[in-house]
């Protein structure tokens, strides 16, 4: 009843240690490369949450002829304004369903008329929440929007 384990295959140690040395360089090489992709999907979904914004502003004055003032702010696309130039043609279901934050936690600025854009200006302060910086902490800006 004795088997024969000269016959069997099998890995040795030291090709398992080989193995699992080129898995830790190539971890050492790729894993760096990822670290920052965080970073870098928040200002992608910040750019295409000021799209979205942006789309919703547009609809806005179309159905009003202007856009919402600096003081009615964002909330103006959730619910009908009440203070400032009323809107006499508001969506019934207004023009979103609640007003996004940036990927940060932060609001984001709205300023109408705008400083660098006829019509109004869209902000978010970046990672840091503060004006300027540099990097993921830079501010992203509606105007500078490709």
């Amino acid at each position: 009843m004795q088997r024969d384990f000269r016959n069997q295959r099998g890995f040795t140690l030291i090709e398992i240690m080989v193995v699992v040395v080129i898995l830790g360089v190539l971890a050492a090489i790729v894993i760096p490369k990822f670290l920052d992709r965080p970073d870098q999907a928040k200002v992608t979904k910040t750019k295409i949450d000021m799209k979205s914004l942006e789309e919703a502003l547009g609809m806005f004055k179309l159905d009003n002829g202007f856009f919402p003032s600096t003081e009615q702010g964002l909330k103006a696309l959730v619910t009908k304004p009440e203070t400032g130039r009323t809107p006499s043609k508001y969506a019934a279901d207004g023009y979103l369903k609640k007003v996004p934050s940036d990927p940060w936690s932060s609001n984001y600025v709205y300023l109408s008329p705008g400083l660098h854009s006829k019509d109004f200006d869209l902000i978010s302060y970046g990672a840091d929440g503060e004006p300027g910086g540099e990097g993921f902490d830079a501010d992203i800006n509606s105007w500078e929007l490709e």
